[in-house]
């Protein structure tokens, strides 16, 4: 049994409790999910990153809500502000700034409609279920553990980078600004990492409260892993797209 499968009876230190964080990272970070490697190497046709590129617009759509609902919980004003930032970083000080506006540069720009990308009527089932899944456990989950699942950030610029790289080097269809929403995530994802995170090592003190913290972060990893699960099984292998979700006809424009 690995260190992060054994569960927490006597009280780790601060940095022994930030190194189950980080393998539990290197071991369950969806860097190493077949989709994503994928992804990177450039074995996707232009279908499959469009289906990508469609529904993780809703995760990158719901992570403000996500965010504002945990706000709303701090008693700390400094937390608060700390806080806020993410809210900017993704919905902008104004119209047409911020990371969604920046995600929806690249399914312009691969040639989704925009009206049928925003309305999210045709992603995913598993989608929408892992997603809201994500929403609800923050909401309803105690304060720790809603920010100990936002640690993903952590390992998310080793992925933007690869993920960046690869593309602009196999694909003909995107370019550096179609994938303008990564360069600011390379900053931002760690400051927000480093904030989290301390504030986890700081307020996870007992072993139950470690453990629910370890948790958290497994639940995030799955949450991520069972997006492109669902995208590899619809549009990769074997192949089944569900009723209703997106299939490439008749909601792409030609580029």
């Amino acid at each position: 049994m690995s260190d992060i499968e054994t569960p927490i009876h006597e009280a780790l230190s601060a940095d022994e409790l930030e190194a189950r964080l980080r393998a539990i990272g290197e071991q369950r970070y969806h860097h190493r999910h077949p989709f994503q490697l994928m992804l990177q190497n450039g074995e996707l046709n232009r279908r499959q990153v469009q289906a990508w590129a469609l529904n993780r617009y809703y995760y990158q759509s719901m992570i403000p809500l996500k965010d504002a609902s945990l706000i709303a919980r701090l008693d700390d004003p400094a937390l608060r502000r700390e806080w806020r930032a993410r809210l900017v970083d993704h919905d902008g000080e104004a119209e047409g700034e911020g990371g969604i506006a920046r995600w929806l540069k690249l399914t312009d720009g691969l040639g989704l409609d925009r009206e049928m990308v925003v309305s999210t009527r045709r992603i995913l089932p598993a989608t929408r279920f892992a997603v809201e899944a994500y929403l609800h456990f923050v909401r309803e989950r105690s304060v720790l553990e809603a920010i100990a699942s936002s640690l993903t950030e952590l390992f998310s610029p080793l992925v933007i980078g690869q993920r960046v790289s690869g593309m602009l080097e196999h694909y003909d269809f995107v370019s550096a600004e179609t994938l303008a929403y990564f360069e600011p995530r390379l900053t931002q994802a760690p400051r927000d990492a480093e904030m989290a995170l301390d504030y986890v090592k700081l307020h996870a003190r007992r072993p139950d409260q470690q453990q629910a913290v370890l948790d958290a972060l497994i639940f995030k990893c799955q949450v991520l892993w069972t997006q492109l699960d669902a995208l590899h099984h619809a549009y990769v292998a074997p192949g089944h797209v569900p009723p209703g979700a997106w299939d490439g006809e008749a909601q792409t424009e030609a580029l």
